[in-house]
């Protein structure tokens, strides 16, 4: 599987008037930095440790490196600094934003990502971290958020880009069942309702398993409203490309909604792995195509119409 990473800086990469910034969110310099591996921003991902013995988890971004992960680092920004206390989430320390340049400093939390193919211990506990987080944000303790039917709308209509331009290296099933594909994507909009702050990109790169076998959802720019189920199913998306049995993530979901989500995902693997590669972010790309070449052998006997 093709790793979600993109083209990193690093913490003295960052100009110097922004880890200033950063330093005085803290209270203290930062003598060390380490940087992280995973997600597809260009932006800086350290932790951090200061001269006072604190520790924190910062991310950094600017339009210079790539504007659309800079446009998330705000929304990330906002969404965190509203999530509650109780919540299995990072806690939100601060931010900065010159209008260039954005930071995010959060709760660094000690604990390591669930391996891939999953663990059926550690889906169990991301199972009962995801109830705790639906829990913990019904009703959504954010305002202004989109729809998760608006949020996906675009990405679910990836089908319809496919049929109008069929790429030649299409799957043959696919191209057989465009019609049926595209009439499942729309309908998995119509499920989206709910008053639950919704992820929108849980995967196991998004996801901390502590020391204690809890889990912590962190990475927040994707946020919305929808059903408090919808979650869970992007995760059995991730389970079913990295391997793994999705069956316990599903059992209280419309197995109807399922289908139809995986079939809008599909369709937006499928589309967007034909774009080029955004700035910074060379990989992604085959990241997509690696996904969409996953859930369609998953759709096959499920999709009827």
């Amino acid at each position: 599987m093709v790793a979600a990473v993109g083209v990193r800086i690093g913490w003295a990469a960052v100009p110097a008037h922004v880890r200033a910034a950063i330093e005085e969110i803290l209270g203290s310099p930062v003598v060390a930095a380490e940087s992280q591996r995973g997600g597809f921003s260009p932006g800086t991902a350290d932790r951090v440790r200061t001269a006072a013995g604190g520790a924190a988890f910062v991310k950094a971004v600017s339009p210079a490196l790539n504007e659309r992960s800079t446009e998330l680092a705000r929304q990330e920004a906002q969404i965190s600094a509203a999530l509650p206390a109780h919540a299995p989430v990072p806690r939100f320390v601060g931010s900065y934003d010159d209008g260039d340049w954005v930071a995010l400093v959060l709760e660094d939390i000690e604990g390591r990502h669930p391996h891939t193919p999953w663990r059926p211990d550690e889906l169990t506990a991301a199972v009962h971290g995801l109830r705790q987080l639906a829990a913990a944000l019904t009703p959504s303790p954010v305002a202004g958020l989109p729809t998760a039917g608006d949020r996906l709308a675009d990405n679910f209509a990836g089908w319809d880009r496919v049929a109008a331009d069929p790429p030649p290296d299409l799957d043959p099933w696919a191209a057989d069942r465009l019609d049926e594909l595209r009439a499942a994507a729309h309908e998995a909009l119509t499920m989206l309702h709910g008053d639950t702050l919704c992820h929108c990109d849980v995967r196991a790169d998004n996801m901390l398993l502590r020391p204690d076998g809890t889990v912590v959802f962190v990475d927040w720019p994707w946020g919305c409203i929808g059903p408090d189920w919808l979650d869970t199913v992007l995760l059995a998306e991730n389970v079913i490309v990295h391997g793994g049995d999705p069956a316990p993530l599903l059992t209280d979901v419309d197995p109807r909604a399922v289908t139809t989500i995986m079939a809008g995902l599909a369709g937006y693997f499928v589309d967007r792995a034909r774009q080029p590669p955004p700035p910074g972010i060379p990989t992604v790309r085959a990241f997509q195509r690696a996904q969409g070449a996953a859930l369609l052998p998953w759709l096959r006997g499920r999709l009827t119409y």
